[in-house]
């Protein structure tokens, strides 16, 4: 599960993108989903969920159900609602105050251990979340 605050305002509550990755042809750094896409296109599934709706901003609970390279940060520009603060797939593009860094937590991960026993780990949010959503 991740949250990120994402640029505009998303109009949907929840969605389900499922849209393929593949190589971006200009940038060897970048992935792509859709048309333009080089390469081999691998199966990428990103369910979200609005958590707030902010000025200029949208901020959004996240859960990857395929795990590809920069599969989030690929798919919410996909929706033309880049990650805020995004150096590589949004460049240009505004960043709430108070960010200094991309604006995309890996807020808990769950999984199957060694011993079959099913293991959560979580990360509580960093400060400018917090602040941001209040």
């Amino acid at each position: 599960v991740y949250h990120a605050i994402v640029v505009g305002n998303i109009k949907k509550d929840h969605e389900v993108i499922n849209k393929p990755i593949g190589r971006s042809p200009r940038d060897f750094r970048r992935r792509l989903s859709g048309r333009g896409a080089r390469g081999e296109l691998r199966e990428a599934i990103t369910e979200y969920t609005v958590v707030k709706r902010l000025k200029n901003f949208t901020y959004v609970e996240v859960k990857p159900k395929t795990g590809r390279t920069h599969q989030i940060r690929v798919h919410m520009k996909y929706i033309n609602h880049p990650v805020a603060c995004d150096s590589l797939y949004n460049p240009s593009g505004p960043c709430p105050s108070g960010f200094s860094r991309m604006a995309l937590h890996a807020r808990s991960i769950e999984f199957k251990n060694l011993k079959d026993k099913i293991m959560k780990v979580e990360s509580p949010l960093p400060k400018e979340f917090v602040k941001i959503t209040k």
